[in-house]
């Protein structure tokens, strides 16, 4: 039933999808809003909603430009259900906004398949990175990603090379420009050094571990069958996919590194991952078996809510 629904891109699958994003952030505040009900803070959590689902559609237009994966909507109803799974991930304001500005970037440079304006889609990336570094330091891990995407295209032109530091050039300016205005010193907006932990003690829950579990067991045994068929890919779209999978490796790296380990480091992991296990899924010619697939990763979340 999930696979006749979500097997093509219909307006009743957003719909679904915004049910269940609207969902994993109400169950978020109410577990962790503390603050007394107020106009700002209303407009505030809004403005948030409204981040979660622009990175849902951002996510389906990433996805359906660039031929990530055929003609339905499994990746968007995945990333939902990741969000329900673990509402923690739309806690941190810093962290959605990081994580959308992440995908911007990944847009931009999953784009270069068409060689066209390269040097404005190379710009484009670092830029977007560098924003997402300032609500979230280890979100400038993502510009590894740049440097990898030039190999793949075995592009050799020193421009190419240079402008993407210009565009991480660019916002640091931006931001001593500000600094120097609203705190009259040129470094002050740069007060926080950059911190992590290896503390994994807050994911010795067994909600936390079910969760973990699932996702990684899910997206391990995907990514096994992903790069195996990374040759059968055209060879233009080739790097398009790569990327996709260095990406997950990155956010993986980014939840080690969390300095915070609250649940919400994940939601650098949930785009690539839905893309990664959607691609998974379109192999899979049992419908049966299709249909576990999907019924236990939908069946999961709802599970966990109750734990």
């Amino acid at each position: 039933m999930i696979t006749s629904i979500f097997s093509k891109s219909k307006p009743i699958n957003f719909i679904v999808v915004f049910f269940i994003v609207l969902l994993a952030f109400l169950i978020a505040r109410v577990q962790l809003v503390n603050e007394a009900i107020t106009i700002g803070l209303v407009f505030k959590e809004l403005g948030l909603l409204f981040v979660c689902l622009g990175s849902v559609l951002l996510l389906n237009f990433i996805v359906s430009k660039n031929s990530l994966t055929r003609f339905g909507n499994y990746e968007i109803l995945l990333f939902s259900l990741f969000l329900l799974a673990l509402p923690q991930s739309t806690g941190d304001a810093n962290i959605l906004l990081a994580n959308f500005f992440v995908l911007l970037a990944i847009r931009r440079i999953i784009s270069l398949r068409s060689q066209l304006h390269v040097r404005k889609k190379l710009f484009d990336t670092a830029f977007w990175i560098a924003i997402a570094s300032l609500f979230y330091f280890w979100a400038l891990l993502f510009f590894i990603l740049i440097p990898i995407t030039l190999l793949l295209y075995t592009d050799n032109k020193i421009k190419h090379w240079i402008i993407p530091f210009v565009g991480v050039v660019t916002v640091f300016v931006i931001c001593v420009s500000i600094s120097i205005v609203w705190n009259g010193s040129f470094f002050g907006i740069f007060v926080n050094l950059p911190e992590w932990s290896y503390d994994f003690k807050n994911y010795n829950t067994l909600k936390f571990l079910l969760f973990i579990t699932t996702l990684f067991s899910f997206g391990l045994w995907s990514s096994l069958f992903y790069i195996k068929n990374l040759k059968q890919k055209k060879k233009a779209f080739r790097p398009s996919f790569t990327v996709v999978i260095i990406a997950a490796v990155i956010a993986t790296a980014i939840i080690v590194l969390a300095p915070e380990k609250n649940g919400s480091e994940f939601l650098f992991l949930f785009a690539p991952s839905a893309v990664i296990i959607t691609n998974y899924i379109e192999t899979i010619e049992e419908t049966w078996f299709k249909e576990l697939f999907l019924a236990i990763l939908f069946l999961v979340p709802f599970v966990l809510l109750f734990i």
